[in-house]
């Protein structure tokens, strides 16, 4: 039996309600600190390489901190991993907001873009966790629903979050920008404080860090997808469009943060109805590992198309437009499609553990297409950028191929005594 936060169903609504509402607020934040922190230092002189450097410990501290972050939640409970996620926000934003621009050195940046990192990893592995914990354990068609809302309503955010980065830095500049970005973590904060009574389910003492590595076939596999999956998108993504729009189209800052909010936006849009889209209709049963293959497949053709376009006599701004948009679509189906699968899979009473280690690949992926998309774009351009995206996608096809055909089901729950911070399932 897992063990619900205290207060009845209703109290449960209420914590995940206070548990999204922190989520989106620190999305927004992130992704309009994304863009503040890319264009103010792309127009101080810094090369794209040393651009996408800024964002380097950004992504690689999310990979420790979702290991660490979901073997502390299954030890201290979601609630300590949210609030610590929101305070380290704070102090990423406040390091920003240094006395002087002398400060503003690289090593100071990367460190605040660190802590960004950890506080966006923290939030996220909370959200998502307390989504597998509420649903009942015999409804995988509910659960595809539901993480597909969040996931998606926190990508359409986060895409809100690019277009108010752009237009921060266009207006009110980038230490204003960031003072708003400070108000609205603040108050995220004391919600979460004031309004989330209990700890979104028990907290368990016996709990290893060991634990972490201890995944099924399925999640590792699941993982390894998502790690290239991931770095397929942010190998053009990061530095090599935002710097094309704005260099070799002559975008605005406003009109690249506007095209960026808009992709992410309408990203969200399909993820939340993915559901509707791909999966079992009919059946009460939720996508598989053929499902996350096909979709891999057909996502490796657009990033190619992309490029081969580009060398045509065909409009750039037209063919980038247009084919990332085919490609949005496409990478939101197969990302709602894997962010179901690591919740079916996951162990009910390990649930953190496995979501922590399955995001920890997901910043794997987003640190490799960071790295990638600086230095292909330096080397040989967007066209480079592209065809390392269609490779990396085939790599995830490749791999998902490994994954249980048919629709996935959730783990049958172990007995109380092993429980890991979750809940018990309810009634359907």
């Amino acid at each position: 039996m897992r063990h619900r936060a205290t207060g009845g169903d209703g109290g449960d609504l209420r914590t995940y309600g206070v548990v999204t509402a922190a989520y989106w607020a620190d999305t927004i934040t992130d992704g309009a600190l994304r863009i503040l922190v890319l264009f103010y230092f792309y127009e101080l002189g810094y090369s794209p390489l040393a651009v996408a450097g800024l964002f380097l410990f950004y992504e690689a501290f999310g990979i420790a901190t979702n290991l660490i972050g979901g073997y502390v939640a299954a030890r201290w409970g979601l609630r300590s991993t949210l609030l610590a996620g929101l305070s380290v926000q704070i102090g990423a934003l406040t390091m920003l907001l240094a006395p002087s621009e002398e400060m503003l050195v690289v090593g100071w940046v990367m460190a605040a873009q660190a802590l960004s990192g950890i506080a966006k990893d923290l939030t996220k592995m909370s959200a998502k966790s307390a989504v597998r914990l509420l649903v009942p354990d015999d409804a995988p068609g509910m659960l595809y629903r539901w993480v597909a809302v969040l996931t998606g309503s926190k990508n359409a955010l986060k895409g809100v979050g690019f277009f108010v980065g752009g237009l921060m830095l266009a207006t009110v500049g980038f230490r204003a920008g960031l003072v708003v970005l400070l108000v609205l973590v603040a108050a995220a904060l004391v919600l979460v404080v004031v309004a989330m009574r209990a700890d979104l389910g028990r907290p368990d003492a016996d709990a290893r860090f060991r634990q972490m590595f201890s995944n099924g076939r399925a999640v590792n596999l699941l993982a390894g997808a998502r790690v290239l999956l991931f770095a397929s998108r942010d190998a053009w993504f990061v530095i090599g469009v935002p710097v094309y729009l704005r260099t070799v189209l002559g975008w605005s800052f406003w009109e690249v943060g506007a095209f960026l909010a808009l992709w992410v936006i309408g990203y969200g849009i399909v993820q939340a109805g993915a559901p509707g889209m791909v999966g079992r209709r009919g059946t009460g049963r939720g996508p598989g590992g053929a499902t996350a293959t096909g979709l891999a497949l057909m996502l490796a053709v657009i990033p190619a198309g992309i490029a081969i376009a580009l060398g045509s006599a065909a409009d750039d701004a037209v063919v980038l437009v247009a084919g990332l948009a085919v490609f949005g679509v496409v990478f939101a189906l197969n990302s709602a499609v894997h962010s179901y699968l690591i919740l079916a899979y996951a162990d009910g009473d390990r649930v953190a553990m496995n979501v922590g280690f399955y995001y920890m690949a997901n910043a794997a992926g987003r640190l490799a297409g960071t790295v990638l998309s600086g230095a292909l774009y330096q080397w040989q351009g967007l066209e480079a950028c592209l065809w390392a995206s269609a490779l990396l996608v085939l790599g995830s096809a490749a791999i998902s191929a490994g994954l249980p055909r048919g629709p996935a089901g959730t783990a049958v729950p172990q007995p109380a005594a092993a429980t890991t911070g979750a809940l018990p399932a309810k009634s359907p």
